[in-house]
């Protein structure tokens, strides 16, 4: 689960696997897989910064061994690009104000 802010102010948490899609219009409408929407303060690009922090960390407590079980070579190539994509910004090609958050997204990045 990712926390977000509600417009008063409110912090929440929401299962992240839910999040169909975020928009931007001017605020940041989520849609959720069951139809609801939500308006939240954050921007869709620090909503699939927060899915995909969420994820990792899920996978690094999967499998804390991971970046030595694919090999020193693999891990730095990783590192390099998690360093290289972790600044926030959406990647060349991405429509500006709307971004994806779904499964497929994320692996696509």
């Amino acid at each position: 689960m990712i926390e977000l802010t509600r417009l008063n102010g409110q912090r929440f948490r929401v299962n992240c696997d839910l999040i169909k899609s975020s928009e931007s219009s001017p605020d940041t409408v989520l849609t959720l897989v069951t139809g609801e929407k939500m308006v939240v303060v954050e921007s869709p690009a620090q909503i699939f910064e927060a899915v995909v922090s969420y994820r990792a960390e899920v996978l690094r407590l999967a499998w804390p061994d991971a970046l030595a079980a694919l090999g020193l070579k693999t891990a730095q190539a990783a590192l390099r690009h998690m360093s290289k994509h972790g600044d926030g910004s959406e990647p060349a090609g991405s429509a500006s104000g709307s971004r994806s958050v779904s499964p497929s997204a994320s692996r696509s990045a």
